[in-house]
């Protein structure tokens, strides 16, 4: 009898620490995994964690690759924990097979604001006191300013014009601020200094600089690169595109990263002369078309996220004169979450020539096109300052799906 009911604690143990790891596991899966799967069609949906199957909620079965067969397919699924434990409900979209053209070349971008970015706001001294027009209005900084008085302004030029005509009356300003419209009402005064009016604004209206291209897409010429948002240089906010060139760019000199600092990529625009337009400017890149491929090399398959492995892969990139080539890197970390759009992969750079022109990863490789298994997974997009042989990356089914957005929308407005 006492060993007969040893043995059932003993069962009663085992059992209630299964449940409670599969309760665990469950959960994690839960969280980390996503809400949709994007699968290439005629391909099985593969998932790289051990112990999880996809099963199709109408028939009950192992969804495989022979029903995943045809694209613009879409499957609701359940995730199970050992054929026996749902995780949840997921979609599953099957799409054609996406060939993209990893690039890793540097392009020089012009850029030019959808209205005017306030970057600061000033005290003016009119009648021997300190006033701040600007703040008194409620103007903030980040704030994109697209009307005075109604009329559609995108250079500083034409807002200190405005302002300046004023002669002392108020004029109401258009702003958009984190999505919201808004009107503020401001009073400019006569400044002592020069005897104009003014309304204590520092506005930008354009940016520039250099980045990677991550990939071109043969089909429709649309390319996308950096991995993440141009923003502005003092607000850190995104700036809204209305238009935007791609300079040619050579690489010039490199400043290498050392542990506390960024390193950077040195270049100079080859000349004025577009090779590209840019049409979207948004957290996780900047997308458009090219005139043509900057590389020559064969377009490879997109990977799904799913298809991202822990592991080794390679980096293109170019830190001398015009041309990429790759180097090696380890992915040491995936977040696979819907929600999370830019900050998907942890980087480390392994390969010796890189770590020794650069210490790691520095400022303008940004959108430098990761590839593992000869498929394009991502592109990375931050350096950790600490540690510069370390970074971020993004996932390149998230560029993809904004690059399709931005060509769709383009077309649309052409029409």
């Amino acid at each position: 009898m006492k060993k007969r009911k040893k043995f059932f604690q003993r069962l009663t143990g085992w059992l209630t620490a299964l449940t409670l790891l599969a309760g665990s596991a469950v959960g994690y899966y839960h969280y980390t995994l996503p809400d949709q799967f994007r699968v290439t069609a005629g391909t099985k949906l593969r998932l790289n964690q051990t112990g999880l199957s996809i099963i199709d909620t109408v028939n009950k079965e192992e969804i495989t690759a022979s029903a995943l067969k045809s694209a613009n397919q879409n499957y609701h699924a359940q995730l199970m924990l050992f054929d026996v434990i749902p995780i949840k409900t997921v979609s599953v979209k099957v799409v054609q097979e996406k060939l993209l053209v990893p690039c890793g070349t540097p392009f020089g971008i012009k850029m030019f604001t959808n209205g005017v970015m306030v970057v600061g706001v000033a005290d003016i001294e009119s009648a021997g006191k300190m006033i701040n027009p600007a703040a008194v209005a409620g103007v903030k900084v980040g704030d994109i300013i697209t009307a005075v008085n109604g009329k559609a302004v995108t250079q500083n030029s034409q807002v200190a014009k405005l302002i300046e005509s004023s002669a002392g009356e108020p004029v109401k300003l258009s702003i958009k601020r984190n999505e919201e419209a808004l009107t503020a009402t401001l009073t400019p005064i006569l400044s002592d200094v020069d005897g104009s009016y003014k309304g204590g604004l520092w506005v930008r209206d354009s940016t520039a600089g250099i980045g990677t291209v991550t990939f071109y897409d043969p089909s429709n010429g649309a390319f996308g690169g950096l991995g993440h948002g141009i923003c502005d240089v003092d607000t850190n906010e995104l700036m809204p595109l209305r238009s935007g060139d791609v300079i040619s760019v050579t690489i010039s000199g490199i400043v290498k990263g050392q542990k506390g600092r960024a390193g950077e990529l040195r270049g100079y625009f080859n000349n004025d002369f577009p090779v590209g337009q840019l049409q979207a400017n948004s957290e996780a890149g900047v997308y458009g078309t090219l005139n043509a491929s900057p590389v020559p090399a064969q377009a490879i398959p997109l990977a799904a996220k799913q298809e991202v492995k822990t592991g080794a892969a390679q980096i293109y990139t170019t830190v001398d004169g015009t041309a990429p080539r790759p180097y090696g890197i380890e992915i040491e970390s995936i977040n696979y979450q819907d929600g999370t759009k830019t900050k998907n992969l942890v980087v480390k750079v392994t390969d010796p020539d890189l770590l020794g022109k650069t210490g790691g990863i520095v400022q303008g490789m940004s959108g430098s096109p990761i590839v593992q298994n000869g498929k394009l997974v991502g592109a990375v997009t931050h350096v950790f300052v600490n540690d510069p042989t370390r970074g971020y990356g993004i996932l390149a089914e998230n560029m993809l799906e904004i690059s399709e957005k931005t060509s769709l929308e383009s077309t649309e407005k052409a029409s």
